[in-house]
């Protein structure tokens, strides 16, 4: 028998995987965008974009580093829509996402929002912050139809991993990886 009938896909290999993803990504409190280091050897992030129509459910590390590949695709996924233009997005973010996600116990993806964001792109929003941390591929604006915008907030306040905007009229909730803050829109 010829070893490439029978060695499985990167794809099939992560499939069969992420059934231990749930126990692996449990997430590791402490102070720093890097909260996960020590959870586990797989990471997986779940999303959606009513914008594109694309759904994203990928592994993004695994045995002690991030997957490049399924960081360009998150990039890709996570791309400024309206512009069509890609940045390399900050997996501290991913991580932060992906913790928050797991803290809530839920199988459903993110409904994205916003991702990485061109300055183009953030003059044209009302309210957008002039240096917004989307514009450094550093941030996303997210909603889950099974929780609330509080309880999602509550949830990303818990790891301390960067900045939490909760905007209740909105409904939605802002992550981001920079300083640790809070406030509400």
């Amino acid at each position: 028998m010829d070893w490439d009938e029978v060695r499985p896909s990167r794809r099939a290999l992560l499939c069969a995987l992420t059934g231990l993803a749930a126990i692996a990504a449990a997430p590791v409190y402490a102070n720093s965008p890097g909260f996960l280091r020590g959870a586990g050897d797989m990471r997986r992030i779940r999303m959606y974009s009513q914008r594109t129509g694309e759904s994203l459910d990928t592994v993004y590390f695994a045995n002690g580093r991030y997957i490049p590949e399924a960081i360009t695709e998150i990039s890709f996924f996570m791309r400024d829509w309206r512009q069509n233009e890609v940045r390399k997005y900050d997996p501290r973010n991913v991580d932060i996402l992906a913790s928050t996600l797991r803290m809530m116990d839920t199988t459903e993806p993110y409904l994205v929002i916003s991702g990485y964001r061109t300055p183009q792109t953030n003059r044209m929003l009302r309210g957008a912050a002039r240096d917004s941390y989307h514009m450094k591929a550093m941030a996303a604006d997210v909603r889950l139809k099974s929780r609330t915008v509080s309880n999602i907030s509550k949830a990303a306040l818990i790891f301390k991993g960067g900045g939490v905007g909760t905007y209740g009229r909105s409904n939605f909730v802002h992550m981001d990886c920079g300083p640790i803050r809070t406030w509400r829109g």
